[in-house]
């Protein structure tokens, strides 16, 4: 069964399907994603959202503070999306408390690049939602050197 937030044939959700906000509003997040629209996007993060995706310094976020603001969002998008030719999800779990704001999903995230080699990241999303429905926080919890470890090459 899948939730009609879910617009993308890229999104294999296996985990519990129900209309809490911050589940719901992850599955678009991960809809407009697959599809590769920004704009879409961006109407899931609220004005003020901050996202820390990973949690921590990385490669896309030196000194681990997050993007803030729809302009940190879609620099975010520029620097580690817009360059990827399809995503994957996978949500294994998911865990919402009916009287939260909070979601907390379980997956992978298999990224192919236009050459056909690929990474596979496993994770755990938090989304924390404003009482519209949008995001107000999104931290995912992955370890780049594990991702980095899972590349594989393009078929000769």
């Amino acid at each position: 069964m899948t939730h009609p937030a879910i617009t993308s044939d890229a999104i294999d959700w296996r985990a519990t399907v129900d209309d809490h906000p911050a589940r719901v509003a992850s599955m678009r997040s991960y809809s407009a994603v697959a599809k590769g629209d920004l704009a879409e996007w961006l109407t899931v993060y609220a004005a003020d959202a901050v996202l820390e995706d990973p949690v921590g310094p990385s490669m896309f976020d030196p000194e681990g503070k997050g993007h803030h603001g729809h302009a940190g969002i879609s620099a975010f998008w520029e620097l580690a999306i817009a360059s990827i030719d399809t995503f994957e999800f996978t949500i294994t779990e998911s865990f919402a408390n009916p009287g939260s704001n909070t979601c907390a999903n379980i997956g992978t995230i298999r990224t192919s690049f236009a050459d056909g080699s690929h990474t596979t990241t496993d994770l755990i999303m938090v989304y924390v939602v404003h009482d519209d429905g949008t995001v107000a926080s999104m931290k995912a919890f992955w370890e780049p050197e594990r991702t980095m470890a899972s590349y594989t090459a393009a078929p000769a």
